[in-house]
């Protein structure tokens, strides 16, 4: 297993597109909790505001998601790219079934590693987030004590099954354009299921909208999940997705 692990580490830490996804992840939330500083300060500047009237950081901290989602999706379509007629015109997955033949072993090799790449990712964004704002704002800024512990803590859950069901959707399809466009887009410029709730409440649980209760109050979406059913939820349909992804992966040829 230890084997398997390092092989999925290192495969994953070799992939070009990684170093978007860190890009991606380490700098996104930063820089947006920077804009909004800066428009806080100018408002308590201006006589407008006496304090920052919101927690200001963790929504933030969830447009970041992005970056652990492309984490998800390239360390499995990865596997499906064909290579040049050069390189012998074969793919990853046939050389990494070849040096693990269990596939369920494989997978669970592959969702750690995400895993804790994602986790490391969500804990230097928190960092850097948390640090900018209170660079900007100096004493303005929002007092982080032991309470916000959980909810900190709750980013980082978030931000890995985020990058789970990512993984455990491109299972699924083998490619990436389909999971990328549909999970960057409704995390980022379009949230999709956040408008859904105001069409049926039955919206809130779907995952992302769920999950980000362990983090992130939405007032407006008409929902009781509590921050522990929010992660539950979404937990399960991770579960549910990666069900699925499994049972169709070890089921096909390669």
């Amino acid at each position: 297993m230890k084997k398997a692990l390092a092989a999925e580490f290192s495969k994953l830490l070799s992939l070009p597109a990684i170093w978007i996804a860190f890009a991606a992840g380490i700098l996104v939330a930063p820089v947006i909790a920077a804009i909004r500083s800066f428009q806080e300060l100018s408002e308590i500047t201006k006589g407008i505001q006496s304090a920052v009237e919101f927690p200001i950081g963790f929504e933030e901290l969830g447009f970041g998601v992005a970056g652990v989602i492309i984490v998800g999706v390239v360390a499995i379509s990865s596997e499906y790219f064909t290579e040049s007629e050069e390189s012998g015109g074969g793919r990853q997955i046939t050389a990494s079934l070849t040096a693990n033949p269990s596939r369920i072993r494989f997978l669970i090799s592959k969702a750690t590693a995400v895993a804790a790449v994602s986790a490391i990712l969500a804990i230097i964004a928190i960092t850097l987030t948390m640090v900018v704002i209170r660079i900007i704002l100096v004493e303005h800024a929002p007092a982080l004590g032991i309470t916000a512990f959980p909810r900190l803590l709750g980013v980082v859950c978030y931000w890995v099954l985020t990058a789970l069901m990512a993984l455990g959707i491109t299972l699924l399809t083998r490619h990436a354009a389909l999971p990328l466009a549909i999970l960057i887009l409704n995390n980022s410029v379009m949230t999709v299921t956040y408008l859904l709730t105001r069409v049926t409440p039955l919206a809130n649980y779907l995952p992302d909208m769920a999950g980000i209760r362990m983090f992130h109050e939405i007032k407006d979406a008409g929902s009781t999940l509590t921050p522990l059913g929010g992660g539950a939820v979404m937990a399960a349909w991770v579960t549910a997705l990666w069900i699925l992804g499994a049972i169709a992966f070890c089921r096909r040829d390669v």
